[in-house]
């Protein structure tokens, strides 16, 4: 809807990332150049926030300090894991929504986040819709996963790709040092999809990296991963494993879940996971005589803005940007993203996408990314990775430490 004037509201879902305050920063400041957006909002804890009216005036922020949001990794509003039940079964949350939406005049609303990010975002959309109340409804990819639809990379990945490399080279650095014999494996996140794993294969082309990669994308199997483990360190006298912490076996069930047969699920029904590097080392350890190393990224890998990559940074911002201008121009119910041109030189276009498509649809590793074993990724990964995880973006320091974004968060 073309011509509205009134709030704009925007919202933090899902895990934290390095770069999804790059996406706030961009909504930001292409909101406040924009005579149709009235008041720019911010809610605490994503659609948690909204329900309890908790919401932030944005106007009311220092400028730099929003601008250092670039740098600053998490959610700086907060953020949540809230499952809305579907409004034809259970309209009480979405009445409650449309009642804040009509108190602040919400006109233009953001939702920031993943694959059921999208799905509250398409639910809030098509409820006010559907009672006649005119507001603008866009989401904003936000996932480390890289798993969303339709979009060549989601904001957050190549900074925790990149981290998840640089971290691997370290580790076989260490790893090698003594002359005795080890076995390190490393749990790194992606529940269904493979994109985070994949990205330890650039510190294993780069000649320090991991020995065997497994991804969610292939069955796992216990005899085989002995097997290759075992053949690996026959060869060096050390072997470093990289998994998914969401590898599973043919029945579908979760490695992980071996361990911990009580596993817990979140507000989604997901299965809390971790705990697999654990389990693979303790069952080497009756196969294989040697010293045992497990280690799981966990939540380091998520908001490493140390490290993140300047394309991811400047990409997020960009989206935040363009998701302002689509809504404005009068563009709803749609998810901006990130598409590459065909072609050797890394280019790119923001476009629009359905978020009805988009909502809890996953996209996998491409099996042409993944060797005929399932114990390795392929080197056309590479020429996909490399151009996104290029350059730099420190944060501001002082006396010697970052100096993130410190926000009023004045009640609107």
């Amino acid at each position: 809807m073309k011509n509205l004037k009134g709030a704009l509201l925007f919202a933090q879902s899902g895990g934290p990332t390095s770069v999804i305050n790059s996406s706030a920063c961009g909504v930001f400041e292409e909101a406040f150049k924009h005579s149709e957006i009235t008041q720019v909002l911010g809610a605490a804890h994503g659609v948690v926030g909204i329900l309890n009216d908790e919401l932030y005036d944005m106007g009311k922020e220092d400028p730099a300090e929003i601008h250092r949001l670039l740098g600053t990794p998490s959610s700086a509003l907060g953020s949540c894991r809230y499952k809305l039940k579907d409004y034809k079964d259970d309209e009480t949350d979405y009445l409650r929504i449309l009642e804040v939406f009509k108190k602040h005049n919400v006109k233009y609303f953001f939702y920031n986040g993943g694959n059921d990010s999208m799905d509250t975002c398409n639910k809030i959309g098509e409820f006010v819709n559907a009672h006649g109340y005119e507001c603008n409804v866009v989401g904003v990819p936000k996932t480390i996963d890289n798993d969303l639809y339709g979009i060549d990379h989601c904001p957050g990945y190549a900074s925790a790709a990149k981290y998840i490399a640089t971290t691997c080279m370290e580790i076989d650095l260490d790893a090698r040092v003594f002359d005795k014999g080890m076995i390190t494996v490393i749990e790194i996140m992606g529940r269904h999809a493979g994109w985070l794993t994949a990205a330890a294969a650039v510190a294993t082309y780069a000649g320090h990296g991991p020995d065997l990669i497994y991804v969610p994308e292939v069955n796992f199997d216990l005899a085989k991963f002995t097997a290759d483990v075992e053949k690996i360190f026959k060869e060096k006298g050390k072997c470093i494993v990289a998994v998914s912490e969401g590898i599973h076996d043919k029945d579908g069930k979760f490695i992980a879940e071996y361990a911990a047969a009580d596993a817990k699920k979140d507000a989604f029904g997901h299965v809390q996971l971790g705990g697999t590097a654990s389990y693979l080392v303790s069952y080497l350890r009756s196969k294989i005589d040697t010293k045992y190393r497990a280690i799981e990224f966990s939540l380091m890998q998520r908001c490493a803005a140390h490290i993140a990559s300047k394309v991811d940074v400047e990409e997020a911002y960009a989206e935040g940007c363009a998701a302002v201008k689509a809504a404005v121009a009068g563009k709803s119910n749609i998810m901006v993203g990130v598409v590459r041109k065909p072609g050797k030189k890394y280019e790119t276009t923001i476009e629009e996408f359905p978020l009805s498509e988009c909502a809890n649809t996953e996209k996998k590793l491409p099996a042409e990314y993944i060797n005929a074993e399932g114990n390795m990724i392929t080197k056309a990964f590479l020429d996909y990775i490399t151009p996104i995880i290029e350059g730099e973006h420190a944060p501001e320091f002082v006396n010697g430490i970052p100096r993130f974004a410190e926000l009023k968060k004045v009640k609107a």
